[in-house]
């Protein structure tokens, strides 16, 4: 289970302005609920000379670059020398993290990207949180909810957690690539510096510093 805590997973707490809701809870789809009135907290101390509420509950680094085609819903932050290109669509309780990019016709929903995450081509994130660095390839997606609409568990070896939520999206460790046109499977936790092949479909963990080809066939980066 210590494979799937916060401090395991996130090595650079510093790197997001959510840190405390980190190390608060110990795992991460326990921050996922807690979003929203996060944002809504935090939103309202921030600086007026760094930040600018653009719309209600949107705050907005005025160092940031927005393209005027993307759509931003509250809450959200967006954060210092952050990129949001064209038609980006942020629908709401987003904390997109400094030099953090948002690519065109990516999609953000209940989501948190530390710093440097890279979302750059046709992504949609739902219910998802990605580590310092991060990087999803064109197309890749997180599915956050199960085909037969239960409850999303997690599965580790022979373990089942339940998360007692519908929507639980992909969880990455820091600086994890995903390779483009990847699916992660509702409940996926991909540890750090790890990367996933194009084409692949993703589910459970995925232990840290490991290549994934596909379920059958995961190795160790050391192997190389």
């Amino acid at each position: 289970m210590k494979r799937l805590e916060n401090k395991t997973l996130f090595q650079h707490l510093d790197k997001t302005i959510a840190s405390v809701l980190f190390e608060e809870n110990t795992y991460p789809w326990e921050v996922l609920p807690k979003i929203s009135d996060f944002i809504l907290e935090v939103g309202m101390l921030l600086s007026k000379d760094e930040y600018e509420e653009v719309k209600e509950h949107v705050w907005v680094s005025k160092t940031a670059v927005v393209a005027p085609t993307a759509y931003i819903a509250g809450p959200a932050i967006i954060g210092p020398e952050a990129e949001i290109r064209h038609c980006a669509f942020i629908r709401g309780n987003a904390i997109v993290g400094e030099k953090a990019v948002v690519g065109n016709s990516t999609e953000l929903k209940n989501v948190i990207l530390f710093d440097r995450v890279q979302v750059p081509h046709y992504n949609y994130v739902g219910d998802s949180i990605l580590g310092y660095k991060s990087h999803m390839g064109a197309g890749s997606i997180t599915s956050n909810v199960k085909s037969d609409k239960k409850l999303v568990e997690i599965k580790m070896d022979d373990y089942r957690i339940e998360t007692r939520m519908k929507k639980v999206g992909a969880i990455l460790g820091d600086h994890v690539e995903v390779g483009c046109g990847s699916i992660l499977n509702p409940g996926s936790i991909v540890g750090r510096h790890t990367n996933i092949y194009p084409l692949s479909s993703v589910r459970g963990y995925v232990s840290e510093h490991s290549i994934y080809k596909n379920q059958n066939e995961i190795v160790t980066k050391d192997e190389f």
